[in-house]
């Protein structure tokens, strides 16, 4: 399917039979974005604060200056958020995918070498959380360079997956035609990987999500409290174990250090963990680990 089409049939009433590792009914993908110190600021240039999940939900940006409130809360993520989630993450022993900010792990290395440590899967989220719908082309492929030599440095090993979020119409052909990359997470239209075109060839997507995802404490009409996040990701995993019997899915649950990282929310994370482990049938895996299965087990069609 061509990045210029719309493809609204996908795998259709008969989805491929995923195959995960040891026979699991549901791959589940925790994905920890890594945005702190890498948001919209005017120190960096930008024409205002940032305006985009904060606890302050519904405040305008300061447009030609800074809002010290914001930035404390982001920093909040980075100082104390993050090691919180390190340590429920890691006491857990589950790998996990973290959506990194090129600036933002410059900014702290010693979260970024922590990740590393852990054996983590760092993929790129951009050189800044910023929109690249405004960013010139050629900007945004340096970003994406700048982004993979600084993960590579600073973590140990390339990002070999992608994920802009508030993507252009170029992303994903530039990720595509850069090399290095197995896949990318820009897109939200399945429960299972697939293929597209890009960058004049098959190119494989692993959708993630927005609805099992923490930034809903930051909206209007979301969640509230960690037992809402709970009750939803408990829910979503039920329904697909139990759809997994015989066409086993794809779980993401999307974390932010700023958010999930807050101690009365980080509840949420430990009581899914525990019930995946209890109730069973799941295989908790990177997103690298699932693109590299399914390129294994389902891999592209040749062109007719």
């Amino acid at each position: 399917m061509s990045e210029q089409q719309r493809d609204l049939v996908g795998y259709g009433a008969e989805p491929p039979h995923a195959g995960w590792p040891g026979g699991a009914r549901v791959a589940v993908s925790l994905v920890l974005n890594y945005e702190e110190g890498g948001e919209q600021n005017v120190l960096e240039g930008d024409a205002a604060s940032e305006g985009y999940l904060h606890e302050i939900v519904g405040a305008p940006p300061v447009v030609g200056g800074r809002d010290l409130n914001v930035e404390s809360m982001f920093a909040y993520g980075s100082r104390a958020g993050f090691w919180r989630l390190h340590r429920t993450l890691t006491a857990h022993r589950v790998p996990v995918t973290v959506h990194g900010v090129g600036q933002a792990l410059e900014r702290n290395p010693d979260a970024a070498r922590a990740m590393g440590a852990a054996g983590w899967e760092v993929a790129g989220h951009g050189w800044r959380w910023i929109d690249y719908r405004h960013v010139p082309e050629d900007v945004e492929r340096a970003d994406i360079a700048r982004t993979v030599a600084t993960v590579e440095r600073l973590v140990g090993r390339r990002p070999v997956g992608w994920y802009t979020g508030r993507t252009s119409s170029r992303t994903r052909n530039l990720i595509a035609g850069a090399g290095g990359f197995l896949y990318d997470s820009d897109d939200y239209s399945d429960d299972l990987p697939f293929y597209v075109e890009a960058a004049g060839r098959p190119h494989l997507v692993v959708p993630y999500c927005l609805d099992a995802n923490d930034f809903k404490f930051l909206i209007v009409h979301g969640f509230t409290t960690a037992g809402d996040m709970l009750d939803y990701l408990v829910d979503t995993y039920d329904a697909l174990h139990a759809e997994g019997a015989d066409r086993p899915r794809m779980m993401s649950v999307g974390l932010h250090c700023r958010i999930t990282g807050r101690p009365g929310r980080v509840r949420a994370l430990d009581g899914f963990l525990k019930h995946v482990a209890q109730l069973g049938g799941g295989w908790t895996a990177t997103r690298e680990q699932i693109a590299r299965h399914w390129l294994a087990t389902h891999p592209p069609l040749p062109r007719p």
